[in-house]
């Protein structure tokens, strides 16, 4: 390739905050729940670039025919692959998509096609917009991608504090996880958490079912955590984890007097390694294949508090973290119905013209 910005580049990444800042001269974009995307574009040889710098390419080729279409010849956008569901963005079919089966990516490019939401422009010809304002860029990006079609996208931005805050509400149902925050003067920084990310925050009341014991051996690394539905069935819904090394030692000594017998009458005894189907511990991992996912069962006595920002599917959609245990809490009482769920949105009005 011969851009102005070579591949491969990290891209900029943003701060949390539970609360929107509503300094001057700041612009809101939604925050979309997808795979975090670096186009490259040199005529008919694009390149998907993902947030560890490993190419995406070969996972989306529907995109890849799409992104020759509808982009200029020679450009670097910023963005975020998504699919959309009839119930909002749908992260489950996106992760299917990391498979090594050719065939099967083939399938699923037409089951389940994929969409790129452009949200900001490192180059375009022979010119590097690293270094200039994103107020510029994203004037110069609207210009970019006027005359674009579906499935690539510019995502909404406004510098209007309130419109901002009314997305952070109602988008969260298409499966958006927030807003994003830019300073107008910002220039594109690598890897710089530069930004604002404003993220929900909900508590849970969950079911402790079993552990895993973290990857340096020290410890419990991550414990696993169950919801029932109105059947009775403890649905596994994800993990709390992130523990300092002292508490990884502590839960250890905590959990141990629920490891006897813990197996016998288990709602999750049957699974293994390919399990019945859906989401279950021991699972094996998409992203790392190698990585361990063996866990232990504890009995399902236990409840304790997390801290989740997003609900998706029913599970949690990234890690949760360890408030406190709740031994006030009868696990039989740790359901679905305790959830903040939102509305679904109208994905048509996320996307503004499609």
């Amino acid at each position: 390739m011969t851009l102005a910005v070579q591949p491969p580049v990290a891209p900029m990444l943003a701060k949390l905050a539970r609360e929107l800042p509503r300094d001057a001269g700041l612009f809101y974009e939604p925050k979309w729940d997808g795979f975090r995307c670096i186009v490259f574009r040199d005529g008919d040889n694009v390149e998907l670039g993902s947030r560890n710098e490993k190419p995406l390419t070969r996972y989306f080729p529907e995109l890849v025919e799409a992104l020759r279409r509808e982009l200029p010849d020679r450009c670097v956008l910023d963005g975020e692959i998504v699919i959309a569901g009839p119930n909002g963005l749908d992260f489950d079919a996106l992760s299917q998509r990391i498979h090594p089966a050719e065939k099967r990516i083939r399938l699923l490019a037409e089951s389940t096609p994929a969409s790129y939401v452009a949200f900001d422009l490192l180059a375009h010809g022979d010119r590097s917009y690293m270094d200039t304002p994103y107020a510029t860029r994203r004037g110069a990006l609207e210009t970019l991608l006027a005359p674009a079609r579906p499935p690539v996208h510019l995502t909404p931005a406004t510098e209007d504090p309130e419109v901002a805050n009314d997305w952070f509400s109602r988008f969260e149902g298409a499966g958006l996880d927030g807003v994003v925050a830019k300073a107008g003067d910002l220039h594109y920084l690598p890897d710089k958490r530069a930004m604002v990310k404003v993220k929900h925050q909900r508590t849970a009341d969950c079911v402790v079912a079993g552990f895993r014991t973290h990857k340096d051996g020290a410890g419990v690394g991550s414990m696993l955590l169950g919801l029932y539905d109105d059947g009775g069935t403890l649905h596994h819904v994800g993990v709390a984890s992130g523990f300092s090394v002292a508490r990884r030692r502590e839960l250890v000594d905590e959990l141990e007097p629920l490891r006897a017998g813990a197996l016998e009458g288990h709602p999750w005894a049957g699974w293994g390694p390919e399990g019945a189907g859906g989401r279950m511990p021991g699972g094996p991992n998409r992203w790392n294949a190698g990585k361990d996912m063996t866990w232990e069962p504890v009995r399902a006595e236990r409840v304790c508090e997390v801290s989740y920002d997003h609900l998706q599917e029913n599970r949690f959609r990234h890690a949760t973290s360890f408030v406190r245990w709740r031994p006030d809490r009868d696990p039989a009482s740790c359901t679905y119905e305790q959830l903040d769920t939102p509305v679904p949105y109208e994905l048509a009005k996320v996307f503004g013209t499609v």
